[in-house]
């Protein structure tokens, strides 16, 4: 469940247009530009469907949208706490897909955000790119595996598959890792079928890989510092939108020390409530997969973050399983983790805490809607 607000910038590149940093979201609501107008000839998702690995990583180009969305927490040899995230996002104005007249016409355009979170140093690092999906300055392939933009780029190892290099590089920062699975991709939703909504087609296609071994090298101004740790991705494809009735949502990827992991979104209602399509899982050390509905999970705000322009984050939390009789206290690692870039949201590395406070995982989670 991700930043569908930033489709909008993508329109405005391929316009020529300058977006408005600070309007970008409240214009894609009033434009409707995921209406139904807009995904005209383009696949749904409607029902489950057969997923088959490693082709499922690459792109889908049937539908409007998707997105490849890393996250992870690093350290380094003496204890200093990175969080990165790294994201590639496809979207299509046209449903036709056929070869184009010219090798600089191009029927999607692309984005990537990027965010290396420093600790200890109490700064929240981020950068933004966009390009057309021409001349092979962006786009993605599933055999062998790419997703790139520029040099931002995730790539399977051409000697070994099982392997991805990870790196993106940005004015004052970067980060290089290679990137290894421990568990099987975890299918979200009814066998990977994500629905937002009940409305036919408000629904994505969404797997993700909740364990990833990650080590490899954070860049700070002119120091490199060698760091590992662990990773997550999350990849949709789509077409659709959220309902009139929603505005946003709250995100949750946890991974514990004891070998499980977790991902919840929590969809908001504009009145404030949850709406029951609110989902996730929670996957045992084994890969055991158990699916989470809204009523299985409470969350509860413990500490806000307000942004200079008036946003009011819920960046502190209480999640509790009731059937399960956990209970966790999720705390950022930094309360200004915004990604304040042509859309805003709040998106960030994240300690878990059990009783008595005790670290037993890290995380990330993503507040979107908070306008």
């Amino acid at each position: 469940m991700r930043c569908r607000a930033l489709l909008l910038v993508l329109v405005l590149l391929l316009q020529g247009c300058t977006p408005d940093r600070e309007g970008a979201t409240n214009e894609m609501t009033a434009g409707g530009l995921m209406g139904e107008s807009a995904a005209a000839g383009f696949a749904r998702a409607t029902e489950p469907r057969r997923f088959a690995f490693p082709t499922d990583h690459g792109p889908h180009p049937d539908y409007q949208t998707e997105w490849w969305y890393l996250t992870g927490n690093l350290e380094d040899d003496q204890g200093a706490r990175f969080g990165f995230q790294v994201t590639f996002f496809r979207f299509a104005l046209t449903p036709d897909n056929s070869e184009a007249a010219s090798p600089w016409r191009t029927r999607d355009a692309w984005m990537a955000h990027f965010a290396i979170t420093d600790a200890e140093g109490g700064i929240h690092h981020k950068a933004e790119r966009f390009s057309r999906g021409a001349v092979g300055l962006a786009g993605a392939r599933a055999k062998p595996f790419a997703v790139w933009l520029d040099d931002w780029r995730l790539a399977a190892d051409p000697d070994s598959p099982d392997t991805w290099h990870l790196e993106a590089q940005a004015e004052g920062f970067g980060l290089r890792l290679a990137l290894s699975s421990g568990k099987p991709p975890v299918l979200q939703g009814d066998a990977g079928l994500s629905r937002k909504s009940a409305e036919p087609g408000n629904a994505s296609y969404y797997y993700s890989l909740t364990r990833l071994a990650a080590a490899g090298e954070v860049r700070l101004g002119q120091r490199h510092v060698a760091a590992e740790g662990s990773a997550w991705m999350d990849r949709e494809w789509s077409t659709s939108a959220l309902s009139r009735e929603q505005a946003g949502w709250d995100w949750f990827a946890l991974q514990l020390q004891d070998g499980h992991e977790l991902m919840f979104y929590r969809l908001r209602l504009r009145d404030g409530e949850t709406d029951p399509h609110s989902a996730g899982t929670l996957v045992g050390p084994d890969a055991t997969v158990i699916r989470l509905d809204a009523d299985d999970v409470e969350l509860t705000p413990l500490s806000y973050w307000s942004a200079p322009d008036g946003r009011r984050y819920p960046v502190e939390w209480r999640m509790r399983l009731p059937a399960r009789e956990l209970s966790w206290q999720i705390r950022p690692v930094l309360d200004d983790q915004e990604m304040a870039l042509s859309v805003r949201y709040w998106e960030g590395a994240v300690d878990v805490l059990g009783e008595n406070g005790t670290p037993i995982g890290v995380g990330y989670i993503e507040l979107a809607g908070y306008d």
